[in-house]
């Protein structure tokens, strides 16, 4: 029985028993029926993270990912550039976007992270400021922040739902152990991630970023990921990167992840 349901029984068999009438002792049973079944029905965040993880391929196949690579391309301001994204699994991330013979880099590994941006003047690679790094680093984990989230340290909790486009979302808010904060956004139908809200603070600044992702598709694995996301920056500078193809288990040097000398 639920614990909070026990409070309510004495007061419905008071009014069982005060009940003589057929009619009122209907209605006294419909009441309670109601109550069980809202009860029964409500989800937990546990549940809708365990649902989660099952539709994009089951905490096994997920248990058994080294590494995921994709080729793609990142459109933004009218310019396309393509793309590439190497993860090992719990030891590094790194993106590369080449825009027009320049490239920009970001590495992230479970100990620090670097990037290089020509595009802001930045030709050699530099440290990520610690703040950028602890909002950024759970990039190095296959299957989200809500696998096994709490073994990460992470908390999670349900707050209720909001409206994404027209699907009625579940909302939950996920915290690291580093305090870095998030929202994710999970269509009851799919149980797929189909908006993520990352909180960040830089150089004193804080902002949001907006990712709403679409597109899902199974790769030959079993393993589900979104070939689109569309991405909203501070000062509405919108970008979509698009996933033209993704390798589950490819052989991944762990050198590339670190940064050149």
């Amino acid at each position: 029985m639920h614990l909070h349901l026990a409070r309510y029984i004495p007061y419905l068999y008071i009014s069982f028993t005060k009940n003589k009438k057929m009619k009122s002792f209907k209605l006294s049973l419909l009441l309670l029926a109601t109550l069980f079944g809202t009860l029964s029905h409500a989800q937990t965040s546990d549940e809708i993270v365990n649902k989660h993880i099952e539709a994009i391929g089951g905490k096994d196949k997920l248990n058994g990912i080294k590494s995921v690579y994709t080729e793609g391309s990142i459109s933004i301001m009218g310019n396309d550039a393509p793309s590439t994204t190497t993860i090992l699994n719990g030891k590094g991330f790194k993106s590369e976007i080449d825009f027009n013979g320049q490239k920009i880099v970001q590495a992230i590994t479970d100990k620090g992270g670097w990037m290089i941006n020509p595009m802001i003047g930045s030709t050699d690679p530099q440290a990520i400021p610690e703040d950028q790094y602890k909002a950024s680093k759970e990039q190095i984990f296959i299957g989200g922040p809500l696998m096994d989230y709490a073994a990460k340290g992470i908390k999670v909790a349900l707050a209720g739902k909001e409206n994404v486009g027209t699907v009625n979302a579940y909302k939950l808010n996920v915290t690291t152990k580093d305090s870095s904060e998030s929202t994710l956004y999970i269509d009851p139908a799919t149980y797929y991630i189909i908006k993520a809200v990352r909180k960040f603070n830089m150089n004193g600044q804080e902002g949001e970023v907006a990712m709403t992702f679409s597109d899902f598709k199974k790769t030959d694995y079993g393993y589900v990921i979104p070939y689109t996301t569309e991405t909203t920056l501070p000062q509405g500078i919108t970008m979509t990167s698009t996933i033209k193809k993704a390798e589950v288990n490819k052989e991944v040097d762990p050198k590339v992840f670190e940064m050149p000398k």
